[in-house]
């Protein structure tokens, strides 16, 4: 079901009880766009080391009511509290540190591979919590590309979309992202994960044992924000991999490009953060295709095993999660009935991703709400998502 506080007629009415000039301009001028947030299955912190991920959209999004204007001039207002950001697309600027950065940066890329976009006046609103690692920054992002390119935007290839999201996203904003979070939410398909090759951008839709089990988002409490954790950090330690391998061999321009035996012959070579980084890669990219075979096979047990290894080597390997995400998947694995849990999204606080039989969901709330508050002192929130099509404009109810 859709927060009331996204209903489109809703938005309409609410954008001109904001802006003057909406106001004068009748509702069925106003066009509302989506685009939705992500979880990860796996692939954790392969994407910027051109690796393979398995995300899927999911039913929570951003909403943006849009009045095309003919001025130079993007003006957004937040539903949930009224204030306003706002920019020139002729004189964008650097970035504020604010959420109007996401819609600035995204102008800014589209200007500069040599789009066409318009003006307009919004309001944004969202059922998608900011800093749970599901990824608000790309649906904003890819719900903004849309408003800026017009009707006619949704002809442009998701993978182009996507990589405009990611340009946004490493030059203007100074998150050096990978392109997985844009790509699922302008190409997530319904009641599917997608196998994405970061590097080709080539994917395929990877069906979820629905609807015997469920994907469950457990939000730790815990806010992550990229920009002020070490996750540009991880970057430049896996390129000090990447530059030790290709002394051996020069073929080598990723952490993609490199497999264990490889990486053994070159331990040596590289300090011990930056082999432990690569080591979590490698092997993480192994399970997201190993995952793909098991889904299709339905083998749930492997499933299972493959999540909690992916998120032992986040923990000690990586060194990204958290002591509230470790709480969260020790106490949903010990709940009879949740299949798979790991940590989603770049960790550092966040969220945790878990396939659940349907009727042990309630299960997990009581033991999540039972034993988490104890261990952290923090409150989790727990969504019972469904994998939905990526972004695009709403037309009468549909997208």
């Amino acid at each position: 079901m859709v927060d009331a506080r996204l209903d489109p007629d809703r938005l309409r009415e609410r954008l001109r009880s904001l802006d003057d000039l909406a106001a004068g301009a009748p509702p069925s001028d106003i066009e509302v766009v989506r685009a939705p947030g992500r979880v990860n299955l796996i692939g954790e912190h392969t994407d910027y080391n051109d690796g393979f991920v398995m995300p899927a959209a999911i039913g929570l999004e951003i909403r943006l009511a849009v009045l095309a204007t003919d001025e130079r001039r993007v003006v957004v207002s937040l539903e949930e509290t009224g204030e306003t950001g706002s920019f020139d697309l002729d004189a964008i600027g650097p970035a504020t540190g604010g959420w109007i950065d996401y819609v600035g940066g995204t102008a800014w890329a589209l200007q500069d591979a040599g789009y066409a976009i318009r003006g307009f006046r919004a309001i944004l609103a969202s059922d998608l919590p900011q800093g749970a690692g599901l990824s608000s920054s790309a649906a904003l992002e890819m719900a903004s590309a849309l408003a800026l390119l017009g009707p006619d935007g949704s002809a442009v290839p998701v993978g182009d979309r996507a990589r405009i999201g990611r340009r946004a996203e490493n030059a203007y904003v100074g998150v050096q992202s990978g392109v997985m979070d844009q790509f699922a939410s302008a190409g997530g398909v319904a009641d599917h994960a997608i196998l994405l090759d970061c590097r080709s951008l080539e994917f395929r839709p990877v069906a979820l044992p629905l609807p015997e089990v469920r994907l469950v988002v457990c939000h730790s409490g815990s806010r992550r924000r990229l920009e002020a954790s070490a996750y540009n950090d991880r970057l430049v330690e896996c390129q000090r991999a990447v530059a030790a391998i290709a002394q051996l061999d020069p073929s080598v321009r990723a952490l993609r490009d490199v497999d264990d035996e490889l990486l053994a012959a070159t331990r040596d070579r590289m300090d011990e953060v930056a082999f432990r980084r690569a080591s979590h890669v490698v092997a993480e990219n192994a399970r997201v295709v190993e995952t793909e075979r098991a889904l299709a096979a339905g083998d749930l047990a492997s499933v299972g095993k493959l999540f909690a290894a992916s998120h032992v080597s986040l923990r000690d390997l990586y060194e990204v999660s958290s002591p509230e995400l470790d709480a969260l998947v020790d106490i949903a694995t010990s709940v009879d009935g949740v299949i798979a849990a790991r940590l989603t999204g770049a960790g550092f606080g966040g969220s945790t991703i878990n396939l659940v039989r349907r009727d042990r969901i309630i299960a997990l709330r009581e033991a999540v709400e039972r034993d988490y508050p104890a261990r952290t002192g923090l409150q989790a929130t727990i969504v019972d998502v469904n994998a939905v099509d990526g972004a695009g404009w709403i037309r009468d109810g549909i997208t």
